[in-house]
This record gives structure tokens, C-alpha cells and sequence, in this order.
């Protein structure tokens, strides 16, 4: 059975997901740690709980997101997995991170390109791979259907919706994946996002102020 740890670093309070299952397998999904305080957080869960992390994944790559790459990277000789569209989206994040505050980010690269082929195995736990873009061209989001949740970065908040006025992103898009991805999963479904508290699929459809069911 997977358990899911969530974590809210940095300045965009973006949320970090270490999920690991009764073999101590783990993974890491979008680690937004950047400062050392935030990153020893992450580190002490993990030694805490005696947990070996065997993947570094991103749902997408804009900074709050992709800020600890790096540094999960280095510290557990982990590859970094995401789709290949995301790859120039990650390739601009030094560009720009000083204007955002964050001086001291450390560039790295996408290592192994997954898509909505992809499962993610860790441990005895497999996770499928939804391809859900809009709020960025490459976002993918990772689903089990066994235990009923999705982590969906960006795609789905709590009656709301990720922005879609950034490079690569589309309002069409983004309402076409919702409508035919998110909103196609059962109503049970608990989502996980990328900021914010979890939502259900089934309150999202009846009250999601931007896209309810059609």
C-alpha cells in the first residue's frame, strides 16, 4: 500500500510528494525545497522513516516546482524523470530564478524522458501516467486506481484551476484535459495538488468555478 507525505516549501507554497509503499521504496515528486532548512526537512523524513528513494519525478517543470532537483539528485544518486516537452521548460529556470529571489539555484537537467506509456514502479506499487497538459505543454500526473488518488501538479486545485498565461500554456487545453483526463477518472478519485489541499473529482465537477462537467 502506498503512503503519500506531503510537503509545502518555498515561496510559491508548492507542495512536494514523497510516496513510498511497505518495501521502503520511495519516491520523490516535484521537490520544491530550496532553502537548507527545506531541504533537511525532506532529509530527515526520509532517514526517519528508513525509506530509500529510487525516483526523482517532475509533473512539470516552472521553478517552484523543480527548485531541489538537484539536490534530491545528488543526495540519493537519483536520474530525473519527466516528459520531454518539460525539458525547455527546465532549461529556462536559471534564466529567470534570480528575478524570483532564487539566486542560488542549482541547474540540472531532464535524464530520462517518461510519458503517458510510462508506469511508475517503485517497490511492490505501480502508478499510471496521465498526460494532462495546459498549464504546461509536458504535465503529466500520476494516478492509482487501486487506492483511488492522482498527483496532478498544476492541473486541478480545489475549485480552481492552474494558470494557463505562462510559455506553453493554453485556457483550451487545459479545459480539454480536464473535461476528458481528470473528469473521465472516477468521482472517488482524491486529488493531489500542486498547491493547496487535496480536492475530490466528484466535488470538483459540481463546484469547480472554471470547468465543471460538461
Amino acid at each position: 500500500m502506498i503512503s503519500i507525505q506531503q510537503f509545502t516549501f518555498n515561496q510559491f507554497q508548492e507542495n512536494t510528494f514523497v510516496l513510498f509503499d511497505e518495501t521502503k521504496e520511495a519516491i520523490i515528486i516535484d521537490p520544491g525545497c530550496y532553502s537548507p532548512q527545506e531541504k533537511e526537512v525532506l532529509k530527515a523524513f526520509i532517514k526517519q522513516n528508513d525509506l530509500k528513494v529510487v525516483r526523482l519525478i517532475n509533473t512539470h517543470c516552472h521553478i517552484d516546482h523543480v527548485l531541489g532537483n538537484k539536490f534530491v539528485k545528488d543526495t540519493y544518486n537519483v536520474k530525473l524523470e519527466a516528459h520531454r516537452i518539460e525539458s525547455e521548460q527546465l532549461n529556462q529556470v536559471p534564466l529567470y530564478a534570480p528575478s524570483y529571489g532564487f539566486g542560488g539555484y542549482d541547474a540540472t537537467t531532464v535524464d530520462i524522458f517518461i510519458d503517458e506509456k510510462t508506469d511508475i514502479t517503485f517497490g511492490n506499487s505501480t502508478l499510471k501516467t496521465l498526460f494532462v497538459p495546459g498549464h504546461s505543454p509536458g504535465h503529466l500526473a500520476f494516478y492509482s486506481a487501486e487506492q483511488k488518488f492522482c498527483i496532478n501538479g498544476d492541473v486541478l486545485f480545489f475549485q480552481s484551476i492552474g494558470r494557463t498565461d505562462l510559455p506553453g500554456g493554453s485556457m483550451e487545453v487545459l479545459r480539454d484535459t480536464i473535461q476528458n483526463v481528470m473528469y473521465k477518472l472516477p468521482d472517488d478519485t482524491k486529488i493531489y495538488c500542486g498547491h493547496g489541499n487535496p480536492t475530490m473529482i466528484a466535488f470538483e465537477k459540481k463546484n469547480n468555478h472554471f470547468i465543471r462537467e460538461v
